[in-house]
């Protein structure tokens, strides 16, 4: 019996470099996904040009033209749905979700953050580990809820911060790993070895009490 790739929906406000690491990485047969849908908030979003090179179907909505926050939500959620997705990829996904439109979701659907959570959550990540003098910094996954960059910490990329950084450089840095780290947990997602128990992560059928952690071989506890 041929397996069917699980159908993947990702969302994004930017240039989509995290989009073009999934790609990159289901191009190399490391993830066996099919893109059903790249949505975003900005129509001119360089991820959607991503997709539509990708032959991939995209979505574009303006919060403008919604009376609320909840409202663009509950839209936006409805017609990832609609596109048949499995699961749901924030990447570079700039905006805080609605719970209620969250909820169908919950447990299927990660974000990537650029910083060693529960550590700054929110903006300006890079800028705020420097002013606090932090000596390492990095990237996480995690399973989103309706509390920002709140959900279980899944996985994690470590990097030392080096004297000279500043918070281009230290940002340029870190990207490579964000481009590791999203492709590896999705993988390991959607082979079923990490899972959602309805309150926290599991991971090859026991529960993750700490992130797994990136290094030279991939993801390990």
């Amino acid at each position: 019996m041929i397996a069917v790739p699980a159908k993947v929906a990702v969302l994004a406000s930017g240039r989509g470099s995290n989009l073009a690491a999934l790609l990159d990485a289901q191009a190399r047969g490391e993830l066996p996904v099919e893109f059903v849908l790249v949505g975003s908030d900005k129509a001119s979003a360089g991820a959607l040009r991503l997709a539509e090179a990708a032959n991939i179907p995209t979505l574009a909505l303006d919060p403008r033209s919604y009376p609320d926050r909840r409202a663009f939500d509950l839209d936006l959620f409805q017609r990832v749905a609609a596109s048949g997705a499995d699961w749901l990829v924030l990447a570079g996904f700039m905006r805080i979700l609605d719970g209620e439109a969250l909820r169908p979701w919950v447990g299927r659907i990660i974000n990537i953050h650029p910083s060693l959570l529960p550590k700054y959550r929110g903006l300006h990540t890079h800028r705020r580990a420097l002013e606090a003098g932090d000596r390492e910094h990095g990237a996480s996954v995690h399973f989103v809820t309706a509390e920002l960059d709140g959900g279980p910490v899944i996985a994690q990329a470590r990097l030392p911060i080096e004297t000279g950084d500043d918070e281009q450089l230290l940002a340029q840095r870190l990207l490579p790993l964000e481009h590791r780290l999203l492709p590896a947990v999705l993988g390991l997602l959607v082979s079923g070895r990490l899972q959602w128990d309805g309150q926290a992560p599991r991971f090859d059928d026991r529960p993750l009490a700490t992130p797994l952690r990136l290094g030279d071989d991939g993801l390990s506890p």
